[in-house]
């Protein structure tokens, strides 16, 4: 069983000043108060738009030019992906502790939900703009009820419009293509973006799903703050060369699905998913390969609780152990399982505790990554021998 992590109920502070204080220090106090408050939101909004982020109990870590909170917040499958999602309430609610926890950092896209990702964030946690980093995507989104792909610069400014309406803002920290459309010159693309920047519409350039040669091909055009892949100890395609490539760029690395879809969370332990969920589709998912993966993921089990944490602890532990680059962005749509995440941002591994990891998992894992479909549109190198749909 998963362990959980309480925190023990604070006792209300007691006043110093006994029986009711006068009016006059009453309104001193509130009026001193307001003007803090309201000064601190003014400096984390400057902060904001010039790079860093609202102060945060977490660690925190680089990508490009924002600080922010060494685990973000993967918001997709709030509306997306894995099934019926979660009423617009509960995520509120899970959008919110987020912030409470000290995440600065929510990551959201037009595709997600075809948009309902992006406004739910817009009706949730805008009026906490000031608390976090807002980072979202354009090129992949639906087109005519479809999932779709369009890199030209007429397609990301629309998305981008769109966004912000969604958004209810009209400023994004951290824009990233989504995918790489291959029938327009990445050059094109990230130009647009440039224009968006300048336009003061977007803050930074991100890329998602892309190789290190596509990656050097952008950054020519103008410096990338990050690139984000699937990363976790089951999916080990960016140690291929984008990993190193960011390093050496100066580029933060953002890391998606680091719990691999559940499966390193103890959330998969058969095939029986519910219509709507995209591992379904997704062949080491899905038998006959999902059993023999389970059998590497109990060895991984086993060590989470010889070492004392919960399987997801120790995946993010790990992914944060590959580089002070690495920001790692777990989705959920439990608060339990959002208040262990968050607990792992505290978590060192030894050095020979994150090789025992990796070798659990190196060259056992069977079945493709993605659907031939998917997998089509996904740029980042494969690791030889890699299985494709």
């Amino acid at each position: 069983m998963d362990s959980k992590r309480t925190s023990p109920a604070r006792e209300p502070k007691k006043s110093s000043i006994s029986g009711n204080p006068p009016a006059a220090l009453l309104y001193f106090s509130e009026a001193l108060e307001q003007k803090s408050r309201s000064r601190a939101m003014r400096l984390a909004i400057v902060k904001n738009r010039h790079g860093t982020t609202a102060l945060t109990n977490l660690p925190v870590r680089q990508l490009g030019p924002f600080s922010v909170s060494a685990i973000g917040l993967g918001c997709m499958n709030l509306s997306h992906a894995y099934g019926v999602p979660p009423s617009p309430e509960d995520g509120a609610e899970l959008l919110n502790r987020a912030l409470d926890l000290g995440i600065t950092f929510l990551d959201t896209a037009a595709l997600y939900g075809g948009g309902n990702n992006e406004r739910l964030i817009g009706s949730t946690v805008m009026h906490r703009r000031q608390e976090f980093t807002l980072a979202s995507k354009c090129v992949l989104d639906m087109i005519d009820g479809k999932r779709g792909l369009n890199g030209s610069p007429e397609a990301i400014a629309k998305t981008l419009d769109q966004a912000l309406v969604r958004l209810g803002t009209d400023h994004i920290d951290l824009y990233y293509m989504h995918r790489l459309d291959r029938n327009v010159p990445i050059e094109e693309s990230v130009g647009a973006l440039v224009r968006a920047k300048e336009a003061g519409k977007i803050g930074a350039i991100g890329l998602s799903e892309m190789s290190s040669a596509t990656i050097r091909r952008a950054q020519a055009v103008h410096p990338i703050a990050a690139v984000q892949t699937e990363y976790s100890p089951m999916v080990r395609n960016p140690e291929v060369a984008v990993l190193e490539t960011c390093a050496e760029l100066g580029i933060g690395f953002v890391a998606f699905s680091p719990v691999a879809r559940g499966l390193l969370a103890g959330a998969v332990h058969a095939a029986g998913y519910v219509e709507g969920d995209i591992r379904a589709a997704m062949p080491r998912f899905t038998e006959p390969n999902l059993s023999h993966n389970l059998v590497a993921v109990r060895a991984f089990e086993a060590l989470a609780t010889e070492l004392g944490h919960t399987p997801a602890q120790l995946t993010l532990a790990w992914v944060l152990a590959r580089g002070a680059h690495v920001v790692p962005i777990p989705g959920t749509r439990s608060i339990v399982h959002l208040e262990e995440n968050v607990a792992a941002a505290s978590i060192v591994l030894e050095d020979a505790t994150v090789d025992r990891i990796s070798a659990i998992f190196d060259g056992t894992i069977r079945g493709a990554r993605y659907s031939a479909a998917m997998q089509a549109q996904i740029d980042t190198e494969t690791l030889p021998g890699e299985e494709l749909a």
